[in-house]
C-alpha cells in the first residue's frame, strides 16, 4: 500500500517537493499558512507567490488546516528552520516518519533541526533530506540527487526511499543525520560569502579559493559535532556548497551579492519575502564554533558583514590573517 505523503510549507522548496512527489500521479497534501495561497493552488494549479511559472499537478491538494496532515504516514517539514519548533507544536499528533527539509540551526538555542524535532515529536522517526536542490529545477522535473539521512537506519530508508524516489528525484542513503544537517546549514553561510565576492567584483579565483577554504571550515565544524567526513564530501555537503556558491538562484548568494554591492543588511533582510537562512545561521554558528574550539574565519567574516561592517574592510581583514598551512585543520 502506498504511503500517504504530506508536505508542511508551501514556499518554493515545499511546493517543488510536492510537485516532484506528485509527478507519477500520487496524491500529495500540501499545507500552506496563507489562505489565499491555498485557494490559488487548488483553483489555479499555481503558486505565483513563491514558485511562479510552475504548473502544479492535479493530485496536489493544498490545505490551511494543519490537522488534516494528521493522517499522513510520511510528513516532509519544509518550513523555515527558525519556525520548525512552532509548526511542530501545532501538530496534534505525529506521523511515523518526519523528514526534515529545512537547512539551518535554531537561533538562540543552537539546536540542529533533528534535535528540535526529537524534542517535539519523541515518538516519530526522524530523517533529513538535503542536497544540491534549486526549487525551480526540481519543480520542472530536471534530474536531482539528494542525501536521505535516516536516524531509523535501514528499515526507515526502505520505507522512505520507496515512497519518495522518482525517476528525476534520486535519494542516496546515509545514516549520518548530523552530517547532513551541518552540510546544509554551513553552506548557506558560505554562499553569502561567495555572493560578496561577486558583488565586489573580486573574480573567479577568489570565489574558488573561498569555496575550498569554506569547505575546510565545514569539515572542521562537522567533525567537532560528530559528522562523518564522507557525508560532508557528498551531496549534502560539497555538492550543495558548490551549487549555492555559484548561482544567483541561491537566496543566500543573492543576499551576499547585495551586501558586496554596498546595500545595508537591515534593508536587505526587511525587503525579503523569502528567507536567506544563512543570515540566521551565521550568528549561532559563530557561537557554536567558539564553544567547540573550531576556527571559522569565513563564517566570522559573514557575521561581521551582517552586523553592518563594510564588505571591503571585512575582506581585507580576512586576507590579512597570519599565513598558515592548507588543510581541514588549518
Amino acid at each position: 500500500m502506498t504511503a500517504t505523503i504530506g508536505v508542511i510549507g508551501a514556499g518554493a522548496w515545499g511546493t517543488a517537493l510536492a510537485q516532484a512527489l506528485a509527478s507519477d500521479g500520487r496524491d500529495v497534501l500540501l499545507w500552506a499558512r496563507e489562505p489565499e495561497l491555498v485557494e490559488e493552488i487548488n483553483a489555479q494549479r499555481s503558486n505565483s507567490l513563491f514558485l511562479p511559472g510552475a504548473r502544479l499537478a492535479e493530485t496536489i491538494r493544498a490545505t490551511g488546516a494543519i490537522a488534516e496532515t494528521d493522517g499522513c504516514e510520511i510528513l516532509l517539514l519544509v518550513t523555515p528552520a527558525q519556525h520548525l519548533a512552532a509548526v511542530l507544536s501545532d501538530l496534534p499528533t505525529f506521523p511515523r516518519d518526519l523528514v526534515l527539509c529545512a537547512k539551518g540551526i535554531e537561533a538562540g538555542t543552537g539546536r540542529l533541526m533533528s534535535e528540535v524535532a526529537r524534542e517535539a515529536a519523541p515518538h516519530s522517526e526522524i530523517a533529513v533530506l538535503s542536497g544540491p536542490t534549486f526549487a525551480h529545477e526540481v519543480a520542472a522535473g530536471l534530474p536531482t540527487a539528494v542525501t536521505l539521512a535516516c536516524g531509523g537506519k535501514r528499515r526507515q530508508w526502505e520505507r522512505l526511499s520507496t515512497a519518495l524516489a522518482r525517476p528525476n528525484l534520486r535519494p542516496y542513503y546515509s545514516e549520518d543525520v548530523i552530517g547532513a544537517e551541518i552540510g546544509g546549514a554551513v553552506k548557506n553561510v558560505l554562499a553569502i560569502a561567495c555572493g560578496v565576492v561577486e558583488g565586489l567584483g573580486l573574480g573567479q579565483n577568489a570565489r574558488a579559493a573561498l569555496i575550498a577554504r569554506g569547505y575546510a571550515e565545514m569539515m572542521r565544524f562537522g567533525e567537532a559535532l560528530g559528522a562523518e567526513r564522507d557525508t560532508l564530501a557528498g551531496l549534502c555537503g560539497l555538492g550543495d556548497l558548490v551549487l549555492t556558491c555559484t548561482s544567483t538562484s541561491s537566496r543566500n548568494f543573492s543576499l551576499g551579492k547585495a551586501l558586496g554591492e554596498g546595500h545595508p543588511p537591515h534593508e536587505l533582510m526587511a525587503d525579503r519575502r523569502t528567507v536567506a537562512e544563512g543570515a540566521h545561521t551565521a550568528p549561532v554558528l559563530v557561537e557554536l564554533a567558539a564553544r567547540h574550539g573550531v576556527t571559522m574565519p569565513i563564517t566570522m567574516a559573514v557575521y561581521h558583514l551582517l552586523q553592518g561592517s563594510p564588505a571591503r574592510e571585512v575582506v581585507s581583514n580576512l586576507l590579512a590573517r597570519p599565513l598558515t598551512s592548507e588543510g581541514p585543520a588549518a
